[in-house]
Formats: C-alpha cells, structure tokens, sequence
C-alpha cells in the first residue's frame, strides 16, 4: 500500500445502507455514518470473538495433549497475536463508512500498516525467543549466569534485527522508495562499520554461544585445546577458562577455542593404552614365548584394565621388541596413570623372576681372531 493510496471507501452497500438509515429515521448523513460503523463494529466484533473463541478451543487442546512448556507459550503467543490483530480489523473496517474521516485516509491507512506490520514482528520474535530458550532448557549450564546472559543477549539482538526488517517491509510498502533505498543503505554502511570495529568481540560471543549449544565439553571436564591439558573451570561470554595440569590458569577466547580441535575426556569411556618392551637380543625362545602370558596375567590383575593384545611385533635395532595394548575403564588421566604404574613395576618384577632382560643400549666390542 502507498501513502498516495486512500483507505478502501465506503462500498456501495454500505453507503446504500447508511441512505436507508438515514432516509427511514430522519437523521443526518454523519449520524446514518456513525450508525452503519456501530452496526459493522458490532458484527465483526461478533465474529472476531467467535473466531477467537475457536483458536482458544484449539490451541487449549492442543496445550492438553503435549503439556509442555513450549506448547503453552506458543499458544499464548497465538492467543495473545490474534486478539490483538481481530481489535484492529475491527476498529479499521468499523471507521470505513465515516466520510468525515476521509481526508484523513492516508494518515489511518499508514498507521494501521505500521501497527500489522509491527505486531508481526511481536509475533515472530516472540516465536524465535521461545525457540531459543526451548533449546537453552536442553543444556546442563542453563542455571549458568553467563549462559543465562550470553542468551539475554542473543534475544535481544535477534528482536532488533527482526524489527529492524520489518521496519524495511513498511518504508517498501508506502512506497518510500527513497526512504527504502536510504535506510538499505545506512544499514549496510552502520553494519559493515560496526562489524569490523567488534569483529572480535561477536566472534568471541557467537562462538560462546555455539559452544553452550553444541556442548562439546563442560565445566568439570577434562579437555586438550592443542598442547594443552586441562579441566574446565568457566565458560564465560567472551572467553573460557582451564586449570592446567601444571596448576595454572589458561584464559583462552571462545573464537580460538572453536577454530581448535579439542579432545573431551569426559566421554571417554574405555581409554586404550598402547606400548612396547624391548628385551636383549640373547633372550632364549622359551623365555620370549613366556612374556605375552605373564603381561596378559599382569593386566588382568589390575583393577580397571583389560587386555587387548601382546604380541612379539618386531626384530628393533637393539632389542626384540613386543606390542602390548589395553584398557583402561576410566575416563579420568589420573587413574590411566595410576593403572600404567602397576602394570610397569609387575612387569619389571617379573621379568627379574624369571631372568628376562630388557634391552638397553650398551657397547660391545668384537675382536677377530
């Protein structure tokens, strides 16, 4: 709709029905007007509350069978939409048959697209912010004050940019052209500015916000970002923090944290170990042979391992070496290294019972006779 276009005028029917009026009660034009608006008011007002009515029916119903909290506030949010919307039809084709409101046609008719035009984008933020905190609700962090205001911020800017193009669809409406092309073009020159002066504070915030929904670790969790290891202690808006295994603290932002492959250790359930043992070349067959059942026996021995293979893998430069692979049932570092313990010294304690040298680098002269 432009400006230069008037409001619909009265139809013929509604001005015949305002001359009936007028004619058979002996009134003035303006109260025959005034008349035929109430009786429209009275009857679109009727048929807006039954159709309310039913919406209310549905969208109750609906709420019965899902009772969830997100079915309940979209059903409000349509409730809410629609009651508001059947008031300004109402009110618009109830002020249609007032010829005295005529020269005002262009003001009503702008300000009735404005108030359409701004409930619709009540109506879509109101959906896309229920959406949002349907899927804050799936994650463990949502008592998180950050989280909690990592997502107060989100809201906010996904309302604006809504408003924001449902103020465009207006100014394009009216036929503002070059209102239109103007407000394109400031948005795009204030975007482009302001995107480069806080690239690195929205990559960090976005990439917070991704990590909160994605959940790929956790506070608590035990996590590697490159060379480094570390447990989880703060998800912040802009940055993350770890407690390094050496005691200090790594402040590293949200954006290198994304752009990073990252290990989890929190959902490592059965961690495999792999290793080699050398044992000197003059070993004697019957005590090579020896070695893969008496490792075997070792691991099962230790709480939390199980083992994989054990074999005598390769002919090495200074040693026989043999490959030896396990589990360990637990997900934490700790108890991987607590368990490589025992096994190293129950190894070491039995190759000495049984007279099995392991392999070092030593000198060894040959003298030719």
């Amino acid at each position: 709709m432009s400006l230069n276009e008037p409001v619909p005028t009265p139809t013929m029917s509604v001005a015949g029905l305002s001359d009936i009026f007028q004619q058979s009660l002996n009134i003035s034009a303006t109260s025959a007007e005034i008349l035929v608006s109430v009786i429209i008011f009275s009857v679109i007002g009727v048929i807006g509350c039954i159709f309310y009515a039913i919406i209310n029916k549905y969208v109750a119903r609906l709420t019965e069978k899902t009772t969830t909290k997100l079915t309940k506030e979209i059903g409000s949010v349509i409730k809410i939409s629609v009651l508001i919307l059947i008031g300004i039809l109402v009110i618009q084709f109830s002020l249609s048959p007032l010829s005295f409101l005529e020269p005002y046609n262009h003001i009503l008719g702008g300000l009735f697209l404005i108030i359409q035009g701004m409930l619709a984008a009540y109506a879509t933020s109101k959906f896309v912010n229920i959406l949002i905190d349907s899927l804050a609700e799936k994650t463990e962090n949502k008592n998180n004050k950050n989280y909690k205001y990592t997502l107060f911020i989100l809201k906010k800017v996904v309302t604006a940019i809504i408003f924001v193009v449902a103020v465009l669809i207006i100014l394009y409406l009216f036929g503002l052209t070059g209102a239109f092309q103007a407000a394109i073009l400031s948005a795009s020159v204030g975007g482009i500015v302001l995107a480069f002066a806080l690239q690195s504070i929205l990559s960090d915030l976005f990439s917070g916000f991704t990590i909160y929904i994605s959940r790929p670790f956790e506070i608590g969790d035990f996590i590697f970002v490159g060379e480094h290891g570390g447990i989880v202690k703060n998800i912040g808006v802009l940055t993350t923090r770890l407690q390094l295994l050496q005691g200090e603290e790594l402040v590293i932002s949200n954006k290198e944290l994304t752009s990073k492959d990252v290990r989890n250790f929190r959902k490592l359930q059965n961690r495999r170990i792999v290793f080699h043992i050398g044992v000197a070349y003059d070993t004697p067959n019957e005590k090579l042979r020896k070695i893969p059942p008496i490792v075997v026996d070792i691991i099962k021995n230790v709480k939390n391992a199980t083992p994989q293979f054990v074999n005598f893998q390769e002919f090495g430069e200074y040693s026989l070496k043999f490959f030896i692979s396990y589990f360990v049932h637990a997900p934490d570092y700790g108890s991987y290294l607590v368990v490589q313990e025992q096994i190293n010294l129950a190894i070491r304690e039995a190759f000495e019972r049984e007279g099995i040298e392991m392999a070092y680098l030593k000198n060894v002269t040959f003298i030719k006779r």
